[in-house]
């Protein structure tokens, strides 16, 4: 069944529009130039409700991706904060992906955003694993791409903008043309960096590696969940510039991310990663994740913002 048979709603610009009316003008500045900051959550259904995972610290990384490109929200924190649980709940849903994005609207055309308006949509649809359901146990075959992530004083990595993603595209694609389920991208000086659309981990003789913010990656919300669950669970986690050929030598390899949540990696150019199946510390990670988003155990984190109907 389609959204439109659903009759979904999405929140633009403090008001409800049904999902196949809510339009954008042709000539809207995001359109032509790409200038949009976007954040994506997950809400989680367990035995005290449904809860949205880090709902203050992604509208927290949408303010500071709007900051970076001069881009004022015409909203308050609380306000999209308020707007992101309504959204779902307007909407029925208590398991669901959550898109809330800030752009530069109809005014007037040229590189200059200035004189266009800001606008906030924020949408909700129920969504399963990114990579795949059986991507959990069994992993992931991933190819290098030949693309490489932005230069650092090209486009700025921290901020989690579209036009960004116009380059995670190009390695996105490379991947499937390849018969790869997704891309892992070096930075600019030849260093490991992310995905297309996720963070990436190692574990090599029960030491964690991920590359570092210098390596032009996002900072990514998860990342940082997956980083706080092991060490919480005893593991070292450095992070640091990683070579290409470590990811090879690896016991186990996994991304991080708020679509692929954690997903473990089973080959990296062809090449059998570990066992060639999900490790034992990605499997004790995963499983800490899960249990704390499916209200197994205790949310010693505070992650979890439970939505009221």
């Amino acid at each position: 069944m389609s959204w439109d048979e659903k009759g979904g709603k999405i929140w633009m610009d403090g008001e409800f529009v049904d999902w196949k009316n809510a339009n954008i003008h042709v000539l809207s500045h995001v359109v032509h130039y790409g200038s949009s900051v976007f954040e994506g959550l997950r809400c989680y259904e367990n035995p005290n409700g449904s809860a949205i995972f880090r709902l203050n610290e992604h509208v927290e990384r949408l303010f500071e991706s709007a900051k970076i490109y001069k881009m004022p929200i015409p909203f308050s924190k609380t306000e999209v904060s308020d707007a992101i649980k309504d959204v779902v709940a307007i909407n029925n849903l208590n398991s669901c992906y959550i898109r809330p994005i800030a752009y530069r609207g109809y005014k007037e055309l040229g590189v200059s955003p200035l004189n266009c308006p800001v606008n906030v949509n924020i949408a909700a649809w129920e969504w399963g694993t990114y990579l795949g359901d059986e991507a959990m146990e069994n992993g992931v075959d991933i190819g290098v791409s030949s693309w490489r992530r932005l230069a650092p004083d090209t486009m700025p990595s921290l901020a989690k903008a579209g036009a960004n993603y116009m380059n995670a595209q190009l390695a996105k694609l490379e991947a499937i043309e390849n018969g790869f389920d997704e891309a892992i991208m070096l930075d600019y000086h030849g260093f490991v960096g992310e995905g297309s659309g996720e963070n990436i981990f190692l574990v090599k003789d029960n030491v964690i590696h991920t590359p570092s913010l210098s390596s032009s990656i996002l900072k990514g919300i998860t990342r940082d969940s997956v980083i706080k669950i092991a060490e919480d669970l005893g593991y070292d986690v450095l992070e640091e510039k990683i070579p290409r050929e470590m990811l090879y030598l690896a016991d186990e390899v996994f991304f991080s991310g708020s679509a692929a949540e954690v997903t473990p990696i089973r080959s990296i150019d062809k090449i059998e990663i570990g066992s060639g199946k999900r490790g034992s510390v990605t499997e004790k990670i995963q499983s800490e994740f899960f249990s704390i988003v499916d209200g197994k155990t205790e949310d010693k984190f505070n992650w979890l913002s439970y939505i009221e109907y």
